[in-house]
């Protein structure tokens, strides 16, 4: 399921719209990598990941940026030396939406070893 969500483009979303519910959303994380991390509260995903050398973190944020443009759905991504950390809600609905999920299964791929 994970490349199946990671094919899919982000629709654009104003509102007006339900948050997924926790069950929902909790079928959704079993398709990403095992690092994403659900908030308690169920608003909000995220992931740490770790680089050798604050080029290569640089690196993964502008493709993690290239992604949130093209499918006009941007995380907070903080920055530091060998990390980055990045999350996601749907500000708009305040919670997640499938765009989150969507994000997030792209840049899994990003990381994806080869086969």
């Amino acid at each position: 399921m994970t490349e199946e969500l990671a094919k899919q483009s982000c629709k654009p979303c104003e509102g007006g719209v339900a948050a997924l519910t926790p069950e929902q959303a909790g079928k959704f994380m079993n398709a990403l990598h095992e690092d994403w991390l659900l908030s308690a509260d169920g608003l909000e995903i995220s992931r740490l990941f770790e680089f050798p050398a604050y080029s290569r973190t640089l690196g993964f944020a502008n493709a993690v940026a290239w992604i949130a443009i093209s499918q006009g759905h941007h995380p907070v991504l903080t920055i530091s030396y060998g990390s980055c950390a990045v999350s996601y809600t749907t500000h708009a609905i305040n919670g997640l939406s499938d765009n989150d999920f969507i994000c997030a299964a792209k840049i899994d791929r990003l990381l994806k070893e080869p086969e």
